[in-house]
């Protein structure tokens, strides 16, 4: 934590840790670290968060499918949580380096394969788009490189308590980057080839925001994913929040499942403790865990509640696409389909005005296809597989706040796309089929989701860095707030850097 950094002041030796997603054990484990005693208090009854689990399960037997990202970059970040606690995550996880990390098809029937490592990218950028490409993306891949050794301690890893801490050599050193240009734009520059910029830009939605109107900061995102590797845990993404649940369990922390936080004791202007009932009993008495201090790691509107009332902002909070997701359990194996696809339309500009403008689903979508079994046959019955489809759309603030009656003709357009597009593995899905579940941004907000998205706030630039809501609050001083609604943002690695920033707010630095 910077010198200027405010921290919780007073007593915090129990802290109270509200949500066992990624950002609430990465919090407890720092803490622990750190001396804290800690209890951590979750709705469900499993770790993970947005990073759950899903069963769906037939006669033939069960599909172990990620209800939330399926996509895992940085994992140095899951090492830091664990050594924190002196554990090592090779211990806890068994990691697989992705090799393709995607695989991309475009409408005019090519394929590009994304690779992390420098040369075989270059060798592939030169077989399907020409050496000037491979020049431009040697150029490109320096720049990202650039970008993160700028941003990831100053800006990303660190409290800010104002614009004004950013002040100094980083910033101008980020500025001369081109991160307050556009990401788009930017990347264009490198890349004559129309298919590499969607490639390397289309990260930007990860941060709800198009490419076109992204800062180049965001570019960041593109360097997790196409240059510091994707991963997979094998027994898949709720495997993470299982180790480090167990991980905090290990260090002496303790966690109540199938409790929900209800509301906030206070004295002397402080939480002095977390009331909890158990989830789904509205009528039962409410429990009290006394807390030194409280890290809320619930979505940004219920954590607001919880300390009665959301802290004034000059302007909106604006919130990211949503998205639909097709969990599709296939009968047979489809073992040529890539780990990870990206099924890009013809069109592009016109799809983030769709779903960011507009407020309707893409006409022409671009599709994240997830084929986890690529990597652990073990996520399907024998012979098997299993298929996450991702189709972004409009949050219900400008969309469509009703999918009942739309969400499964809209599971057959998808499907209908990807047959007629006819990618390898991935066409003929509809009679494939043999267990599904459709979620929608009706989904997404009946689990609590404002806005019907699971990726919270947009990253404006009104909603980055110092500007985007922060993890201290001055109602309660002793309320430390972690996850994807607060700094540094949303996906996982900013995630679980939420949590050592709450820790941090309380310990007082690493």
């Amino acid at each position: 934590m910077s010198r200027s950094a405010r921290r919780v002041p007073g007593r915090t030796d129990h802290v109270v840790v509200v949500g066992a997603g990624y950002a609430g054990l990465s919090a407890a484990l720092h803490l622990l670290g750190a001396g804290r005693r800690v209890t951590v208090v979750e709705r469900a009854d499993h770790p993970g968060g947005r990073a759950g689990r899903l069963d769906l399960t037939t006669e033939r037997g069960t599909w172990r499918m990620d209800p939330g990202p399926t996509v895992l970059t940085m994992p140095g970040l899951l090492a830091e949580a664990f050594a924190a606690v002196g554990e090592r995550l090779e211990q806890r996880l068994d990691l697989v380096r992705l090799d393709p990390a995607y695989r991309a098809h475009f409408a005019d029937g090519s394929t590009i394969d994304v690779h992390t490592d420098a040369a075989a990218m270059a060798d592939e950028i030169g077989r399907t788009c020409g050496p000037a490409s491979v020049a431009g993306y040697r150029r490109l891949r320096d720049w990202l490189g650039a970008l993160y050794r700028a941003e990831i301690d100053r800006f990303i890893g660190a409290n800010h308590d104002s614009p004004l801490g950013l002040l100094g050599p980083d910033l101008v050193r980020l500025a001369a980057l081109g991160g307050f240009g556009r990401l788009g734009p930017r990347v264009a520059r490198f890349l004559p080839d129309e298919r590499l910029r969607r490639i390397f830009s289309f990260q930007a939605l990860y941060a709800g925001v198009a490419p076109a109107r992204a800062l180049g900061a965001y570019g960041v995102i593109a360097y997790m994913d196409t240059v510091a590797g994707v991963w997979f845990p094998r027994g898949g993404m709720r495997a993470v929040g299982t180790a480090l649940a167990d991980a905090v369990r290990a260090a002496g922390g303790k966690i109540h499942y199938g409790r929900t936080a209800v509301g906030l004791t206070r004295a002397h202007g402080r939480a002095t403790g977390v009331r909890h009932r158990p989830t789904g009993d509205p009528s039962a008495d409410s429990d009290v865990l006394a807390a030194d201090a409280v890290v809320l790691t619930a979505e940004l509107a219920t954590s607001y509640a919880l300390v009665g009332g959301a802290p004034r902002r000059p302007v909106p909070l604006r919130f990211a696409p949503s998205a639909v997701v097709l969990h599709l359990g296939l009968r047979e194996s489809r073992p040529a389909a890539a780990h990870h696809t990206i099924s890009f339309g013809g069109a592009w500009e016109r799809t983030f005005a769709e779903i960011v403008d507009e407020g309707r689903p893409m006409s022409d979508p671009s599709l994240l296809v997830t084929r986890p079994t690529a990597t652990d046959p073990t996520l399907a019955p024998d012979g098997a597989d299993q298929l996450f489809v991702l189709a972004p759309c409009p949050n219900t603030v400008i969309g469509p706040r009703d999918w009942s009656g739309r969400a499964q003709a809209y599971r057959d357009e998808i499907l209908t796309t990807l047959a007629a597009r006819n990618h390898p593995g991935l066409g003929a899905l509809a009679d494939a089929v043999e267990v599904e579940r459709i979620v929608t941004p009706d989904d997404w907000t009946a689990a609590g989701m404002t806005a019907g998205t699971p990726f919270s706030l947009a990253h404006t630039f009104a909603q980055t860095g110092p500007f985007r809501p922060g993890n201290l609050l001055r109602r309660l001083p002793n309320v430390v707030l972690a996850g994807c609604g607060t700094t540094p943002g949303v996906g996982i690695p900013p995630v679980l850097i939420s949590g050592r920033l709450a820790a941090e707010r309380i310990t007082g630095g690493r």
